[in-house]
């Protein structure tokens, strides 16, 4: 590793561990850490990521869908359970903010890859919702996202998968364009409420719940079955939170701007039992080589997962 790396991964390490821990967890950490390759500049197909991710003590791994339908699933199942990982979350390859034409194309061949992805044993599917539009206001948006997600939530829910919904509340992206749209989890919740599927939750970031000045009462609002999937990040240092871009943040509890210890007791105290993430879209981990993003991620979430126990 360059020195500019090494001191990356020790300045990184050294800011995890000096944050406090709350001291009112008692349960049993049950959610679990997510290798997502795209997610830390890691371009990997499945057998890489799985061998990646147990190489490197993460608990689960990314199932990618079109992969799994194209090639069949048993052998990557099989590296799977030997190397004790569990799935974490699908990406849902249906762009919900498309034209119509993309919109249907996309729906007619989720049916065969939903059921790829549950003959796999994959039982989450997440996206993201746009946060604006240069074309739609925002019932607009709104009312065309609901009849959306219902067609998609039905062609998943048939394959017992559940979908989960991020909302994106850095204020620099829903401030960007001329509609602002979904940016909180209280509109984010009110839209699942209106596409009225059971199969549907959130996905919690901490990076997105920080920029929307969300508060861990928030999600003490929510119950394990609410959420499907969960991201963790950390903040650049001496930003105030409405200038933060949303494309460059940290680790993991590296620079204590985001409460690591905070957002993760709250999970705790529900009993979410998912993947978290690490979406850090951090151009120095980006740079370094398959094993040492792999590495340095992981020691990350380890040492925020041991804020709480």
């Amino acid at each position: 590793m360059t020195p500019s790396r090494r001191e990356f991964v020790c300045a990184g390490l050294a800011a995890a561990a000096a944050v406090t821990a709350p001291n009112c967890q008692a349960a049993k950490r049950k959610f679990t850490i997510a290798f997502i390759p795209g997610s830390i500049g890691i371009k990997a197909g499945q057998g890489r990521s799985i061998e990646l991710a147990s190489k490197y003590g993460f608990e689960s791994v990314e199932p990618f869908g079109p992969q799994l339908l194209e090639e069949g699933s048993a052998r990557y199942v099989d590296a799977l359970h030997a190397s004790s990982l569990q799935w974490a979350a699908a990406r849902l390859t249906v762009s919900l903010r498309s034209d119509d034409a993309t919109f249907a194309d996309g729906l007619k061949k989720l049916p065969m890859e939903a059921k790829a992805l549950r003959e796999a044993g994959v039982t989450r599917v997440g996206t993201a919702i746009s946060s604006y539009s240069d074309d739609l206001n925002y019932l607009d948006n709104f009312n065309l996202h609901t009849r959306r997600l219902r067609e998609v939530g039905a062609v998943l829910g048939d394959q017992g998968l559940r979908l989960g919904l991020e909302y994106l509340g850095t204020k620099r992206l829903w401030t960007a364009r001329r509609h602002a749209f979904v940016h909180s989890m209280a509109e984010c919740r009110q839209l699942i409420a209106e596409v009225g599927r059971s199969n549907i939750g959130v996905i919690i970031d901490s990076w997105h719940w920080w920029t929307a000045r969300e508060t861990v009462d928030d999600i003490l609002q929510l119950t394990n079955s609410d959420i499907v999937s969960s991201d963790l990040n950390d903040a650049p240092a001496g930003i105030e939170r409405d200038e933060q871009y949303d494309n460059q943040r940290e680790l993991p509890a590296t620079t204590g701007m985001i409460d690591a210890a905070d957002f993760l007791g709250a999970l705790l105290n529900i009993g979410y039992d998912g993947p978290i993430r690490a979406e850090p879209f951090n151009q120095v981990l980006n740079d370094m080589n398959d094993e040492q993003a792999s590495e340095v991620t992981a020691a990350a979430m380890r040492k925020a997962f041991a804020l709480v126990g």
